[in-house]
Parts: C-alpha cells; sequence; structure tokens
C-alpha cells in the first residue's frame, strides 16, 4: 500500500510531442525520484502514446526524450499505470516500450491516482 503521507502522482494526459508536457513531467519525476520521492507514474487520454515503441520524433525534428524512460529502475519509479479505457478508445496495445507498466480499469486508476496526496498533471 502507498504511504498517503509522502506520495506523488504525475499524470500525463497529453500526446508526447505536442507540447513539452510530456518532457516536462519525465524531468519532474526524475527529479523526485534522484531525493528518493514516492513518486508514481499516470498515463490517460493521449498520455498513452507516450508509451508507445518505434515512434521517430526525428521526422518532426523533435528530441526523443522517451528514450529516458528507460532510466525509471534507477530512479526507483516503480509504480506506472495506465488506463485500460484510453488504450481502447485509441485502439493501442498495451505493448510498451519500457517494462514493469501495470494497466487498470477506470475505476482501478482512479482509485490508485487518489491514493496519493498530490497529484500533478500535464
Amino acid at each position: 500500500m502507498i504511504n498517503k503521507k509522502q506520495s506523488i502522482a504525475i499524470l500525463n494526459s497529453t500526446a508526447p510531442f505536442a507540447s513539452t508536457n510530456g518532457k516536462d513531467a519525465l524531468d519532474l519525476a526524475l527529479i523526485f525520484g534522484s531525493y528518493e520521492q514516492n513518486t508514481s507514474l499516470f498515463f490517460q487520454g493521449d498520455g498513452v502514446y507516450q508509451l508507445v515503441k518505434k515512434q521517430s520524433p526525428d521526422k518532426i525534428s523533435t528530441k526523443d526524450y522517451l528514450k529516458t524512460f528507460a532510466a525509471f529502475e534507477f530512479y526507483d519509479i516503480k509504480h506506472i499505470y495506465v488506463c485500460a479505457a484510453s488504450l481502447d478508445q485509441r485502439a493501442l496495445s498495451d505493448d510498451f516500450h519500457i517494462d514493469n507498466v501495470t494497466v487498470l480499469t477506470t475505476s482501478e486508476f482512479s482509485k490508485e491516482l487518489h491514493a496519493r496526496k498530490i497529484i500533478l498533471r500535464f
């Protein structure tokens, strides 16, 4: 069970290269992780596109920050959740470019998200 007093949720709800929100959320997660904060990542809505394999941001002259997701384990970020309904609505599979992602129903997702004391939405 998550200790709500010391837990942070970072909710990713925007597409990866439509704005800087995804990169900003990633940077913040890594900062919190480096200070050993109990940080969880949540992906819903267009944010689920951040988990899709084999993206080519170079084709739109954008830096690929998604490769940095591989650092989550080093920063002790173990709780990564994705909304199953968001995947279904976008006809996406649960074959992600990072490991240890838990796919949750809408109610499970909401319950996990609201079990955190702080929720930051990007």
